[in-house]
């Protein structure tokens, strides 16, 4: 007659910790799956969306996201169609290739809520070239005052103050926003637009 052993109260008794049975229960996500769902935030995202907010969302690591980003970068890169994955003010986004901006900013000018005034523009690529620029600094490039195109960049959220200079009157300075880089498309400031682009988005304004 054969006796099954009794357990020993006092044997240890192995029980997986919180972290290893989340990582039992959770399940793996391929890299086509991974890669269809960063696409898809980055869409969503109403900004440029960071591979650390991806990778938050996702519950994976960042390195992983970055990879899968890159993978991203080079599929859109491949394909025949007007769109690619940017990086943009810290994030990424997805927007149109340069081939078709003459066409897109055609439309863009027809919008009347997409225009600024000409002394706006003039004011914004004074800033955006010379910041941190003060008014009166403003003033002596452009000639004429700007208080009312200071005004509209700010509310636009195009600028932003970026301290006091250390002259007489302490005047303030202004610098282009994380808003004038999503705007623009750019990555950051190293890749400012050419006078050129300034000229050419004045050419659809109005005062």
């Amino acid at each position: 007659m054969s006796t099954a052993k009794a357990a020993n109260v006092e044997d240890p008794v192995e029980v997986a910790s919180e972290e290893e049975a989340a990582i039992e229960g959770e399940r793996q996500i391929s890299d086509t799956e991974l890669r269809a769902i960063i696409e898809a935030l980055i869409f969503v995202a109403d900004e440029p969306i960071s591979a650390k907010a991806i990778a938050d969302v996702v519950d994976t690591d960042r390195g992983v996201v970055e990879a899968a980003v890159q993978d991203l970068v080079k599929e859109y890169e491949s394909r025949p169609g007007g769109l690619q994955l940017r990086e943009i003010a810290g994030g990424w986004q997805i927007a149109t290739k340069a081939e078709h901006h003459e066409h897109i900013r055609a439309y863009l000018k027809s919008k009347p809520s997409a225009k600024l005034s000409l002394a706006s523009l003039e004011t914004l690529a004074v800033i955006a070239y010379r910041q941190p620029v003060t008014v009166p600094e403003i003033l002596e490039i452009r000639g004429v005052q700007s208080p009312s195109a200071i005004k509209t960049l700010l509310d636009k959220r195009l600028i932003v103050a970026k301290g006091r200079k250390e002259t007489v009157g302490r005047p303030m300075m202004y610098g282009t926003s994380k808003e004038f880089l999503i705007q623009f498309g750019l990555k950051d400031l190293s890749e400012l637009p050419s006078i050129e682009d300034f000229q050419d988005l004045a050419g659809g304004a109005t005062d």
